[in-house]
């Protein structure tokens, strides 16, 4: 079985980001009426669905993929806490109606009603819905809400431990994931993401966190940002400042995915980083869809590129299924309830 953990909504049908012009329209206005979401038909996400995401699914090879809203659409720092609650219970919702609609194909990851200056414990209670309620696997958790501005504490700090204890209580993983950046100094997907994954790793060396919660886990996306490719240093640093040894002190809790857009990328991942600390991952369809010119392939095609590692079958299971199903434990619940 394949799974990509990393894959969101980004062809969402029209209705729904009217719904997301007017929540903003109203900001610059108040007196415009109260946003709501939009009136979605099943066959509108069903054509959304089967024209992209479960198109690709399928000629690529892939089974199932983790699947949550637009990453660049979140949008933490527009409007105030009620504006974030209400898009991303919509979020959310849209996720649910995909998942519904292709159980063999989709399980959910949630969105998180994240707000500038706001505690992050009142994002506990969306994340407990769709888990409890919806059957979500996993959550998305922004470590920036500000949009590129950096106001928010590191990722060890205290001001995010009422998340973790919830996060610990339901077993489910976050992927680090940003959103748009409003900061002109960082291109939202070629520099926002990839800062944001490395930035994290550093907070969690630097850091007890996983002292704190052991059974605490973290998906790094996009490859791991820099860190697979700055591996001396990071290891380096963590003598410095007097850690553990990271395969201690953070590679037991810490995961990177696959989003690795050319195969010498991937074959460095596979060669610094540990088998089991890898997640086959797409981000399908998402920041690079052109096909490369080198190749002939779509950038994002990355089954191929585990495909073409020198690394044994079994290894490559444990990239593709195995890895994700031991992270995600609620996904290894409802694949074998299905007998998978």
């Amino acid at each position: 079985m394949i799974i990509d953990c990393h894959g969101h909504y980004t062809t969402a049908p029209a209705a729904h980001q009217r719904f997301r012009e007017a929540q903003t329209a109203r900001l610059k206005d108040p007196k415009l009426p109260p946003a709501t979401p939009g009136s979605i038909s099943d066959d509108e996400i069903r054509e959304s669905i089967e024209t992209n995401q479960l198109k690709l699914q399928r000629e690529r090879g892939g089974d199932l993929t983790l699947f949550s809203p637009r990453a660049s659409a979140m949008g933490h720092h527009i409007g105030d806490e009620e504006v974030s609650a209400a898009w991303t219970r919509a979020n959310n919702d849209l996720i649910k109606r995909v998942v519904e609609l292709y159980p063999e194909n989709f399980a959910g990851v949630c969105q998180l009603p994240q707000s500038p200056g706001v505690p992050i414990a009142n994002s506990v209670h969306e994340l407990e819905r769709c888990v409890r309620e919806l059957g979500f696997v996993g959550c998305n958790l922004n470590p920036d809400p500000s949009g590129g501005w950096w106001k928010s504490p590191p990722l060890t700090d205290r001001h995010w431990y009422p998340f973790y204890e919830k996060m610990v209580e339901l077993d489910v993983p976050a992927m680090v994931h940003v959103s748009a950046s409003c900061n002109p100094c960082f291109h939202a997907t070629g520099a926002h993401y990839i800062n944001a994954d490395t930035t994290a790793f550093m907070q969690f060396i630097q850091g007890d966190l996983f002292r704190d919660f052991p059974a605490l886990k973290f998906v790094i996306p996009h490859g791991g940002g820099a860190v697979p490719y700055h591996w001396g240093r990071y290891r380096g640093l963590a003598d410095m400042l007097k850690r553990p040894p990271l395969a201690e002190h953070v590679m037991k809790n810490v995961f990177f995915d696959t989003c690795v857009y050319h195969q010498a990328g991937i074959d460095l991942l596979v060669r610094v980083i540990d088998i089991d600390n890898i997640l086959f991952g797409s981000e399908m369809v998402g920041a690079v869809r052109g096909i490369d010119p080198q190749t002939g392939f779509h950038f994002d095609d990355t089954k191929r590129y585990i495909d073409a590692l020198p690394i044994p079958p079994a290894d490559k299971a444990r990239i593709f299924e195995k890895n994700a199903r031991r992270v995600f434990p609620r996904l290894n619940a409802l694949l074998e309830a299905r007998g998978k």
